[in-house]
């Protein structure tokens, strides 16, 4: 682990928290509200936010670090775009699909998660790229 990949992976964790307020703690808290009998209450979900903490320091760490060992000498928003897509389709998008067919969600909670959610990944590949900017490694020979 080097200096750039640490001061990435702290970046990328601010971001992500700051992003995770904004969509589950503003855009969708009302459609979460609607569903008391689904979600714990505020009061009994701080109990437990060490633990989302450690989950976003561990996704953060992990996104950077992919994207460290993919990056490549092309144009760095571009790549982002693309980073964020992949990571959206792999994550986000298919998880909240299959939380929408195992839970009762509302359909529109489960489109607003998957939608917002994966905007946020896409912002979080652009800030990774911008990070890497000037470190893209030739693609390993195949």
């Amino acid at each position: 682990m080097n200096k750039k990949y640490l001061l990435s992976w702290l970046i990328v964790f601010v971001v992500w928290m700051a992003g995770s307020f904004v969509v589950h703690g503003f855009l969708l808290q009302a459609d979460y509200a609607q569903l008391p009998n689904l979600f714990r209450p505020e009061a009994e979900a701080g109990e437990y936010m060490h633990l989302m903490l450690l989950a976003h320091v561990v996704m953060a760490g992990a996104f950077v670090w992919i994207y460290q060992r993919g990056c490549e000498r092309k144009p760095w928003l571009p790549q982002g775009i693309r980073y964020g897509l992949a990571i959206a389709l792999l994550g986000p998008i298919p998880m909240y699909t299959i939380y929408y067919v195992v839970q009762p969600l509302p359909l529109r909670l489960s489109v607003g998660q998957a939608v917002y959610d994966s905007l946020l990944v896409v912002l979080l590949g652009i800030v990774v790229a911008f990070l890497y900017r000037n470190s893209a490694v030739e693609p390993a020979d195949e």
